[in-house]
């Protein structure tokens, strides 16, 4: 009995502690949205501390053309990540210095048209690890706790953990894909409701012309001398 009594008291204790710890394990996950005006660059500053690693994501979800110019800078200004013209793409970056990373957005080359930019920035720090593998040496192991151990609890509660996270993080990602499909289905619309009125417009104006130039054909106006 008290051995049952301890293992249920173990189990619990590793639940509260998966609760209370589950911010240790997580990586910081920032979400931004923003209007980048035409012939204009934005940038963004992350921090980071050696041995750590960086996650970008980014898409244009909205504007003409949905390319942007794309890089990421490190803190001596050196260009760790360059693009051109993509509409989205995915980097992980392994800090060698601790500073502050520019992630830059260049919309330069588009005079008139401004973009709406999606990106996702996922900081993974060995500061995080560190504090989780703290809070959990804090719960000793009972004596006899059958056939669960510990480490194996604390390890299933990582994987879960992080394929939830993973998973959250894939939701945001279709959801931006979702924004921007929209927004080009609303601009697609806008353009075939436009050329359709256009090709009305020039059949009524055609077909009229034909009528009247076959009236024209048969209207004899001429007298007849008797």
């Amino acid at each position: 009995m008290d051995d049952a009594r301890r293992i249920c008291a173990s189990l619990l204790g590793c639940v509260a502690l998966f609760v209370g710890a589950a911010n240790a394990f997580s990586p910081i996950d920032s979400e931004f949205t923003f209007q980048l005006p035409a012939a204009s660059k934005e940038c963004f500053y992350q921090s980071a501390v050696h041995n750590s690693s960086i996650e970008i994501e980014y898409q244009v979800i909205a504007g003409a053309g949905m390319d942007v110019d794309f890089s990421i800078i490190s803190p001596q200004g050196i260009h760790l990540v360059s693009e051109f013209r993509r509409s989205d793409g995915v980097h992980m970056v392994e800090p060698t210095e601790a500073g502050d990373y520019q992630i830059c957005f260049d919309n330069s080359f588009s005079r008139f048209s401004e973009k709406m930019v999606f990106f996702e920035v996922i900081l993974d720090s060995p500061a995080n690890d560190a504090g989780a593998d703290d809070e959990w040496a804090g719960l000793g192991e009972p004596e006899s706790l059958l056939e669960y151990k510990l480490d194996d609890i604390k390890e299933s509660m990582e994987t879960v953990h992080r394929r939830l996270e993973r998973s959250r993080q894939m939701q945001t990602v279709l959801r931006a894909f979702e924004a921007r499909d929209r927004n080009l289905l609303e601009d697609n619309l806008w353009r075939v409701s436009f050329w359709s009125c256009v090709s009305l417009l020039v059949m009524l104006s055609v077909a009229l012309t034909q009528v009247y130039t076959v009236r024209r054909l048969f209207d004899d106006r001429r007298r007849v001398c008797s």
